[in-house]
């Protein structure tokens, strides 16, 4: 439930608010062990993804990076390159 929730600091370009976001959404799903909250929790559930999104975004401006920004493509490309050698997903 929780693979999209990648590592947002330190990538040039930044993270977006779409990425912090969907981090925010996957992160409330795993904890309340939902992927679609009932009528009654929906407003909860999505209150909690704005205040974490809001927040993560807080952090992830704070945080200083001691390394060069990585690059997102050639991050991607090594990530499937993993994938594939694992045996996980095909050529």
């Amino acid at each position: 439930m929780c693979r999209s929730i990648h590592t947002l600091h330190n990538f040039e370009p930044a993270a977006t608010s779409d990425e912090v976001h969907a981090a925010a959404l996957q992160y409330v799903r795993k904890i309340a062990g939902t992927t679609k909250p009932s009528k009654a929790n929906q407003e909860a559930f999505d209150h909690a993804v704005a205040e974490i999104a809001h927040i993560t975004q807080h952090l992830l401006d704070d945080l200083v990076a001691t390394t060069p920004p990585k690059n997102r493509e050639e991050e991607a490309e090594k990530k499937r390159a993993r994938a594939i050698a694992s045996g996980r997903y095909a050529a």
